[in-house]
């Protein structure tokens, strides 16, 4: 099966332009060139991305926080069953999709990840076969808006394909909500850390109660369902009594969670669960996330975070023993250019671990960092702010356009080493 023989005239045209646009970047020394490629190809063919899905069992990840790591644990789950096309590199709206769906015409399965505000309409064009529908938080509010509007479009988006299979995170109010009247729907309870956002229900405005890992609405009959699939520190449980060892390769809770709602997608397709289980817990790096590199005399350890549930789950994940830390933060439009949100993070006093502030928005984050009682020294740079730790393990906590240039100024400076 494949996808080729569905490709017209004119959608074969943009692909070949797309190749010729991106080995263009990649001689102008302008990185890989699939997103140029993948905006040249929409520019002369706006439909190529439903020519492109059709054929094709696609599972759809999307939600706040997790989408690139269950993106590539689902991919790897799949990967069990044939061959999957997946974005190497996050690229969640159209133009990065387009691009990850050319690179293998035939392959019968696809993992694609999608920012939030473009599900909707990519659903509309792959018809999945299963959506995973992780958290939803506070986000740039500069550019995603409000996280109930989300929850709204979402919830209209779904409501046009009743035969896909909902992968949602039970423990997520508003993920629940958004899934809560699809008939097809797998309950996972992947956990919510992060319960700010979602202290009112957003069917009634009424307070959502929390008793332990149950919640519910007092103004309606909307509660957290009965999960069928869920995690603890050692094992997956899923239908009729499935016990699985899920010992992972990434850090932190949340990555447990993630992994069981990408065993959960694959399962839905029709994988052996005990081998997509195997599949997930082997990935061990995501774009250069949770990698661990050499600079000079320290092993750094990086680490991304992108919004206040990010950055807490993040923050949990920092090992006390270190030697340095160095938390980066920037404020371009990618990051979202409002830093508001600091100020919703608990950032803990780091005992014996010398804390460097560092970004252009460094500043921001040393007034943060003293109110909240943290020792720490300013350094802009983030490399140099590496170099000022003492010798060893360094933890680095960045946000996105920090984690991306700092990755780029490693590269170069192992090339010039």
């Amino acid at each position: 099966m494949g996808t080729s023989t569905g490709i017209t005239a004119r959608g074969r045209l943009a692909l070949r332009a797309a190749k010729a646009a991106a080995w263009a970047s990649q001689k102008a020394g302008r990185g890989k060139g699939s997103m140029i490629g993948g905006l040249v190809a929409l520019k002369i063919d706006p439909e190529l991305m439903r020519q492109l899905g059709r054929g094709r069992r696609t599972v759809l990840v999307t939600g706040t926080n997790g989408k690139s790591t269950t993106t590539r644990m689902t991919a790897a789950a799949l990967e069990t069953i044939d061959s999957v096309v997946t974005q190497a590199d996050g690229a969640n709206m159209d133009a990065g999709i387009v691009a990850a769906l050319a690179t293998d015409l035939a392959a019968p399965l696809a993992a694609i990840e999608v920012d939030e505000l473009h599900t909707p309409h990519v659903a509309d064009a792959l018809d999945p076969r299963a959506i995973v529908l992780l958290n939803l938080t506070r986000d740039q509010l500069d550019r995603v808006g409000e996280i109930n509007m989300i929850e709204r479009k979402l919830r209209e988006g779904l409501k046009r394909h009743p035969d896909a299979v909902i992968i949602a995170n039970c423990d997520d109010v508003l993920v629940t909500s958004a899934a809560y009247d699809n008939p097809n729907v797998v309950w996972v309870a992947a956990g919510a850390g992060w319960a700010n956002d979602s202290v009112s229900c957003p069917r009634s405005g009424e307070p959502i109660v929390r008793e332990g890992n149950h919640w519910y609405s007092t103004g309606s009959d909307f509660a957290r369902p009965t999960p069928d699939w869920w995690v603890d520190d050692e094992n997956l449980y899923g239908p009729d009594g499935l016990v699985l060892p899920l010992t992972l390769t990434l850090p932190g809770r949340a990555n447990r969670g993630n992994a069981a709602q990408a065993v959960a997608a694959a399962v839905a397709l029709g994988a052996d669960p005990a081998k997509a289980a195997a599949a997930a817990s082997v990935v061990e790096e995501v774009a250069g996330r949770y990698k661990t590199v050499q600079v000079g005399p320290h092993s750094v350890h990086m680490l991304l975070a992108k919004n206040p549930a990010g950055w807490q789950e993040a923050l949990s994940m920092i090992d006390p023993t270190v030697d340095g830390l160095v938390i980066a933060v920037n404020g371009q439009v990618p990051d979202g250019e409002d830093l508001s949100w600091l100020w919703d993070v608990r950032f803990e006093h780091f005992e014996g671990v010398q804390v460097v502030a560092a970004g252009e928005r460094g500043t921001d984050l040393a007034v943060r960092l003293t109110y909240a009682g943290v020792e720490h020294t300013l350094v802009p740079d983030p490399l140099k702010a590496i170099a000022s730790c003492p010798p060893g393990r360094v933890e680095v906590l960045a946000n996105y356009t920090a984690f991306r240039d700092l990755n780029t100024a490693i590269a170069r400076r192992a090339a010039h080493v």
